[in-house]
């Protein structure tokens, strides 16, 4: 496999910087890190971006995600690994990403229940963490980044 390009946000100077920022201000935010590193995870998973699962897995591990975790986020629901604001966060991610899959794709069932969690300042922080994944699962599957090129 072979890459189209590099990913834009490199290419266009001034991008990275900014994105950076985010994930400065993402992690700034009061939310345990390991959760942020399942997050950005699954959300990875479920846009099938081989580069962001590559590096989310490694970044987990460095976060100190177990490998229980690590091997069962994509079946999150069915392990009794995940503490239940980790599945919050989880139900959040998953509904945050796969907006097209229903009319109320974010209903008040998974807001009210990561509300129950999370204050605003950690919501903020775990919905921009869903949003630059999000952004950047684009930018890599569209791009055809490879796992692991990027260090």
């Amino acid at each position: 496999m072979q890459s189209r390009m590099q990913n834009p946000a490199v290419i266009l100077s001034g991008a990275m910087q900014p994105i950076q920022e985010i994930f400065k201000a993402v992690h700034s935010g009061g939310v345990e890190g390991q959760t942020l590193e399942l997050v950005h995870l699954r959300v990875s998973q479920i846009n099938g971006c081989s580069a962001c699962v590559d590096g989310g897995v490694k970044t987990a591990r460095k976060a100190g995600v177990s490998e229980e975790k690590l091997a069962t986020v994509a079946a999150w629901r069915e392990t009794p690994y995940f503490t239940d604001e980790e599945r919050a966060a989880l139900a959040l991610a998953e509904s945050a990403t796969r907006l097209a899959d229903r009319a109320d794709a974010v209903n008040d069932e998974v807001w009210d229940t990561a509300a129950t969690y999370f204050d605003e300042k950690q919501l903020a922080a775990i919905v921009l963490m869903i949003g630059v994944t999000n952004m950047f699962n684009r930018l890599n599957a569209t791009t055809r980044q490879i796992a692991g090129a990027w260090g």
